[in-house]
């Protein structure tokens, strides 16, 4: 009788996480404070499907000593650190953990699915300089770590970022963040979330649709995004004609990412037809055709028009408002319009160009003067836009045909509306936009591949 009390009662705990799309596996029962599991003890799991996340919101830790804290995902190791829940805590919701010295938050349980890439939110608390923190992780169980990629991330400042890890690695993991640098400053860290290795699309995560030719995803996800509705913030929509992370609380796109090619240009006029996209969540605030009016700036579009122009269903896509963004005029209407042109030129000429463009920060200038934001609070005016072009030449097996010799433009521009109408000199490197962004861009192509052109700059248009 008790045997089948104990599978009733794990079968409705399964019933309850896949409920909640919290996919994770049970945490280790372990009462070492170091984190780590001994051999002797038994690891009860749940089966993980696909998206781990971890808000930080139910459970307390008010002191800096090193200890387990059991949140809804599992049993973490809060090591000079603790559950913070001040005014001075950067957070979304009302806790975030707050981490010190060389300080450590870590999974004491694996998530058996491996990890395509791994996100989370960061800052520095209250008036604290600057800190540095790493990433790390281990296929053993916790027995040893290795850090995920070469470099650290630096927090400096007040408001909540995003980092975007890549992994690629299958089997079971755990993760251990570890600060750095920055002495007795303080960081926050909010939404750990781990998108599941797909080993059938190059570890591409969750969502999305195919990753083959001509698709929108080909070259990755550049910032986990998934199309589970608790990530508000970095939520994954698939428009066919292009692929989003949308940003409910900024009222934009994170980023937009799409395929040009011989395919996706005709004869197709301008459809023009500005309006809401009334497929978003339930609840969510929808921008509206007129929401930028007055604003002195454009419904500036990601994926353009002119990059649609097949068939009516494909150009109407492009102007739904969830692929805008307040774009200064002289920005949008020549900036912008030449970059946008001159990739179109590049497909005329047989070639075929994979894209991605998004914005960050906030704080731009159009015709009626300095904005952060528009329609009452409701649109954030980013500070700068981007863009990256991969240019081939036509032909099949496109990823493959990627290699360290395949041009790459970026560019990086500011919102303004006295910017040069010249957009080859916002010239700048992949590398260069990921650091400004916490994205990681490319990460479909070999290791290799990828770092040879993160940092190249693009001299063929100069």
């Amino acid at each position: 009788m008790k045997i089948k009390q104990l599978l009733f009662t794990l079968f409705t705990a399964a019933f309850f996480l896949s409920a909640c799309q919290k996919s994770a596996v049970a945490p280790a029962f372990n009462s070492q404070a170091s984190g780590q599991t001994s051999a002797g003890e038994i690891t009860k799991s749940l089966a993980i499907t696909q998206t781990f996340d971890e808000g930080f919101e139910s459970a307390s830790k008010t002191g800096y000593a090193d200890g387990n804290v059991t949140f809804t995902s599992g049993s973490w190791d809060l090591n000079d650190a603790l559950v913070g829940t001040s005014s001075s805590d950067a957070k979304t919701g009302s806790k975030s953990v707050r981490i010190r010295n060389t300080g450590t938050l870590g999974m004491n349980f694996d998530v058996s699915s491996g990890a395509s890439t791994v996100t989370l939110s960061y800052a520095v608390y209250g008036s604290d300089g600057s800190s540095a923190f790493q990433l790390w992780v281990s296929s053993d169980g916790g027995g040893s770590y290795a850090q995920v990629g070469t470099t650290s991330i630096t927090a400096s400042s007040t408001s909540l970022a995003t980092a975007t890890f890549t992994v690629n690695q299958a089997g079971a993991l755990r993760f251990q963040l570890r600060k750095t640098t920055g002495g007795t400053n303080r960081i926050n860290i909010d939404e750990f979330t781990i998108n599941s290795y797909n080993s059938g699309s190059g570890g591409g995560g969750t969502g999305g649709g195919s990753t083959g030719d001509n698709t929108n995803l080909l070259l990755g996800n550049p910032s986990g995004a998934t199309s589970n509705i608790v990530n508000a913030d970095n939520y994954l929509i698939d428009q066919t004609y292009y692929t989003e992370s949308y940003n409910r609380d900024k009222g934009e796109p994170n980023w937009v990412s799409w395929y040009v090619g011989s395919t996706t240009l005709g004869s197709q006029s301008r459809a023009n037809d500005f309006r809401a996209d009334i497929n978003l969540p339930s609840g969510w605030y929808e921008v509206q055709a007129t929401s930028y009016s007055g604003s002195g700036f454009d419904r500036g579009h990601n994926c353009p028009s002119g990059d649609r122009t097949s068939t009516t269903a494909a150009n109407e896509a492009t102007f739904l408002m969830d692929n805008m963004i307040p774009q200064a005029p002289r920005n949008n209407e020549q900036t912008w319009a030449n970059l946008e042109e001159y990739g179109r030129s590049l497909v005329n000429a047989g070639n075929e160009i994979y894209v991605i463009m998004g914005s960050y920060g906030s704080g731009g200038t159009g015709s009626a003067g300095s904005a952060t934001t528009i329609n009452s609070g409701n649109v954030v005016v980013p500070s700068n836009i981007w863009k990256v072009i991969v240019v081939i030449p036509n032909g099949n097996n496109d990823l493959s045909r990627i290699t360290s010799s395949t041009r790459v433009i970026a560019v990086n521009t500011p919102n303004i509306n006295t910017i040069s109408t010249d957009w080859t000199q916002y010239i700048t490197t992949v590398q260069a936009i990921e650091t400004a962004t916490g994205y990681s861009l490319l990460t479909n192509l070999p290791a290799a591949v990828r770092t040879a052109l993160e940092t190249k700059i693009d001299a063929g248009a100069i």
